[in-house]
């Protein structure tokens, strides 16, 4: 069996190693650390829940160690995962290691990371934001940084910190060693990753785009109103810890409280927290106080709890590849999980986009059949950039107003009744449409049609209130319209 005796790690390292239990590395570990100690560029990629923080960890902490000069940099996308990566961190430094690391995330206090930094660390983890505020504060400096790594490069890249990363680099050394990690790489990223690459190895451990064989994937076709019932049942159904993933920070601080209202034990997981709830909120999680998780996608990328059982999609994420990295957070460290995903009819692009991802070789659906609507009309799915609301002169069919998310297509109730259409049985109109007949005539006045037809019912006040109110019926005057008999009244002033 292959251990990490053959990578010619320090007696430290291998003793950190043991009391982590890592005994035997994964595959990702197995391909990476032997390239990382020689120096090479590395552009790796995984399933979640694989291995890939020890995969640049471990060849880090060592390289440093060889030698009294020169520090390391990792970038993360989110604050949770900046966390994870420096607990791991610290266990393989050990008790007593010369070596110091800092953490320098947003929603933590400046003066408690200018007090690490004070320590001189070799080693940082932080997010590109808080980075660069040290940077601007000339409080960090990246000079002797001879270890970069990027992990999670693709969600960095989504989240629009590519600008943030080069002023990064500004401040970092031209000759350095770059590791680039992510569960998924699309082209993009392949193709951007020679801007921060030289030469580097490609690592690849099975399909990105294939979740863990031990994950089993259920679907639900729902509708909207449908959803929280549905939930109900499914997380009564369900034991051990869950995670429910919703598309908004308010959605998700909501059906937490609602959950808590049905005696579920939950909290909630989103942007708008402090730091130092949310890192309250991981905790009380990890450590099994409450079984349900309801967050939005920042739990997404390298949130590490071997215990979720069940991924469920309450909301389909807006990026396809963020529904691999959701059901990454469970069957962790080679365990057995669940995904469980509701689709809508406002979901039907989403979850195509998702099956294209998953088997490329999956034709797009043609949306311009639908689902048959009520009152006779086919319900007609058209991008939403194609138009600009509701149509009545169209017959009722929807056109669609412009919108740039990713919510792709939907389909809207045609109307009842258009102008050409004449009014239905329960329509009765109001007062004023043609063809109106009170239920009870008292307090209206009858009027003869101006060119035959039914009587015309209206109430005696439409025809004696001045069409301009004044307190006082003096202060107006009446004239007569060229056609028909309908009085105007206007201020006597004007006409004086």
């Amino acid at each position: 069996m292959i251990n990490f005796e053959g990578f010619s790690l320090s007696q430290n390292l291998k003793n950190s190693l043991a009391r982590m239990n890592f005994t035997a590395p994964t595959p990702i570990q197995i391909s990476s650390i032997p390239l990382a100690l020689e120096g090479r560029d590395i552009l790796g990629s995984a399933q979640t829940g694989t291995g890939k923080t020890a995969a640049f960890s471990i060849p880090l902490v060592e390289l440093l160690s060889r030698s009294k000069q020169g520090s390391a940099l990792i970038l993360t996308p989110t604050r949770e995962l900046a966390n994870q990566v420096i607990a791991v961190i610290i266990q393989l430094l050990g008790r007593n290691n010369p070596i110091k690391a800092a953490c320098l995330i947003g929603g933590e206090s400046m003066h408690k990371q200018l007090g690490q930094l004070k320590s001189r660390p070799r080693i940082i983890v932080g997010t590109p934001g808080r980075i660069n505020d040290h940077l601007d504060r000339k409080s960090l400096k990246l000079s002797d940084t001879g270890f970069l790594v990027l992990d999670e490069t693709d969600r960095m890249l989504d989240m629009g910190f590519g600008i943030q990363i080069d002023r990064i680099l500004k401040h970092l050394p031209a000759k350095k060693q770059t590791l680039m990690f992510s569960a998924t790489l699309p082209e993009e990223i392949v193709r951007m990753s020679a801007k921060y690459l030289k030469n580097p190895e490609r690592v690849s451990m099975g399909a990105t785009n294939v979740p863990s064989i031990k994950i089993k994937q259920e679907v639900i076709h729902i509708q909207q109103e449908q959803k929280y019932p549905e939930l109900i049942k499914q997380l009564q159904q369900r034991t051990g810890s869950i995670l429910v993933f919703v598309k908004t920070k308010h959605n998700s601080k909501n059906l937490a409280a609602k959950l808590c209202k049905e005696k579920f034990k939950a909290d909630a997981l989103h942007g708008n927290l402090r730091q130092s709830k949310r890192t309250t909120v991981m905790s009380a999680f990890r450590n099994k106080k409450f079984t349900i998780l309801v967050a939005t996608d920042i739990a997404a990328r390298g949130l590490d709890v071997p215990h979720i059982e069940h991924v469920i999609n309450y909301d389909l994420p807006q990026v396809a590849e963020d529904y691999i990295h959701r059901m990454g957070r469970t069957a962790r460290a080679g365990a057995e999980g669940s995904s469980l995903s509701f689709i809508t009819n406002s979901d039907r692009e989403k979850w195509n986009a998702i099956e294209r991802l998953l088997d490329p070789t999956k034709k797009k659906e043609n949306f311009s059949k639908g689902r048959s609507g009520s009152g006779g009309f086919q319900r007609d799915y058209k991008n939403k950039r194609r138009g600009g609301g509701r149509d009545r002169n169209r017959g009722g069919k929807p056109s669609f107003g412009r919108s740039r998310s990713a919510e792709g297509f939907r389909g809207n109730k045609p109307a009842e009744r258009s102008r050409e259409n004449k009014p239905t049985d329960r329509f009765r109109g109001n007062r004023h449409s043609e063809g109106f007949k009170p239920k009870n005539t008292e307090g209206f006045k009858e009027y003869k049609p101006r060119e035959g037809g039914e009587k015309d019912y209206r109430r005696k006040s439409d025809r004696e209130k001045p069409k301009f109110f004044s307190k006082k019926s003096n202060d107006f005057k009446d004239r007569n319209f060229n056609t028909g008999n309908r009085k105007n009244y206007k201020n006597k002033e004007s006409f004086n």
